[in-house]
Parts: C-alpha cells; structure tokens; sequence
C-alpha cells in the first residue's frame, strides 16, 4: 500500500500546494494519485475545497473529502460547533486504505499541524498515520519559528515510531530575508530527516500546464533516494 500523509507545523504554511506539487510529480511519472482531505473546514456547501485544488493543479486522478465544517476552526471544534459527526483517525484510514487498492499513491492531506484534534475523543492525523504504517511528510514555513515547529513536529513523529519521509518549505519567498535563509541550512537537522525542496511562494497562482511542468524542479531532485517501494 502506496500512502503518504502530508502535515505541516502549522495552518497555512502551504500543504495544499506541496500536496499538489507532490501529486503532479507522481502524475508525471505516469502514476495513478487520490487525494484524500479527512477534514476541510471553514468552507460552505459547494465550495471547492483543497483537494479539488490538488487535482485541479496536479492532473491527480481523483479526490475525497470526508468531513466538511462551515468555521475555520480546528475539525473536532468546528464539528461541534456545527453539531455534526467529526472524522476520527479509524475513518481517515479506512478511507484511505480503500482508495489504495485502486490507485498507486494515496496522499492523505491533514487540517493545520499533526496534533491538531479530529474528533471528541481526541484523535489526531498522527494517530491516523500510525493506524496506517504511512511515513509523513512535513511542510513548514519558511520563516521565524520554524525551527522550534519542525523539531517538535519531528518529535512528536519519532514518539510514535511513525516514519518521517522529509520536510518541504510550503512557501519559499522571492527575496528571503535572513531568517529564512539561514533556517534553509539548519532545517534538516532540525527535522531529523532530508529536506526535500521548497515550493516558490505563488506557485498556486501558476496555471495547471506551467504548475505541473515546474514541479519536478522544486521537489523531485531530493525525492530520487524516497523514491522507493514503502512510499511510491
């Protein structure tokens, strides 16, 4: 089973977009990709949502959603909230085990960072990555505070024996300042893992043809060594 879970330090840091580059990569390399999206929140009925904005910008070949919540909160508040059924972490894998016997890469795209809280009984994306056996892969800012997030991320990662595929910039700037340049060089180590590229912020602006042949550049130079049987 071919499944990574893309989670971040973080909300808006860029997962969608790294989720993308990654799904048109695999595209390109003539693989089947599902996108799946356990929780969306903050978007209204008929709204499209991040995983329609994957295989808008990837070519992937299709997209799932399991719960949506009209408030940009965290899933399990905002399910509350709403008085709807939450989606826990047993959910989330099932799910994404389903699509995996019909597609040759599921990428599973988490809400905020990897402790954010599913459902009422605390249920988080790590949890559901374990239910898995799937590596992460995590997105981080670029700049202050990255460090600090991406070592308690990976922390957290390693506490749970879950596998840490690498770390992707979401949203690398077009003229870094100094902070970010010199997280550039310390990320790696921070995260206990390689870092696999940085995705140029604006590139969600880029129409899909320019998205999907600009892609590889970002990200698949430091892929080729995961590039292996337990991920692709």
């Amino acid at each position: 089973m071919s499944v990574i879970v893309v989670s971040g330090t973080g909300t808006e840091i860029g997962k969608t977009i790294v989720t993308a580059a990654l799904a048109a990569v695999a595209t390109g390399q003539g693989r089947s990709v599902a996108v799946l999206k356990p929780a969306q929140t903050g978007l209204a009925p008929g709204e499209r949502g991040d995983a329609d904005e994957v295989v808008r910008l990837s070519g992937a070949a299709t997209s799932a959603e399991l719960g949506r919540f009209p408030e940009p909160l965290a899933p399990a508040t905002a399910a509350r909230r709403a008085g709807m059924v939450p989606v826990g972490p047993r959910e989330v894998s099932e799910a994404a085990e389903k699509l995996a016997t019909e597609h040759d890469l599921v990428l599973v795209e988490g809400a905020g960072g990897l402790l954010v809280r599913f459902d009422h009984e605390g249920g988080t994306l790590a949890d559901a990555a374990r239910l898995l056996g799937a590596p992460v892969l995590v997105v981080a800012p670029a700049g202050l505070g990255t460090l600090n997030a991406t070592a308690l991320t990976a922390e957290a990662l390693a506490a749970r024996s879950i596998e840490q595929l690498g770390v992707v910039v979401g949203s690398w700037p077009a003229e870094p300042d100094l902070a970010s340049r010199c997280n550039l060089d310390e990320l790696a180590e921070m995260a206990g893992a390689p870092l696999l590229g940085a995705v140029p912020e604006g590139a969600g602006g880029l129409d899909p043809a320019a998205f999907r042949e600009r892609a590889p550049r970002w990200l698949a130079p430091a892929l080729g060594g995961v590039w292996h049987a337990g991920s692709l």
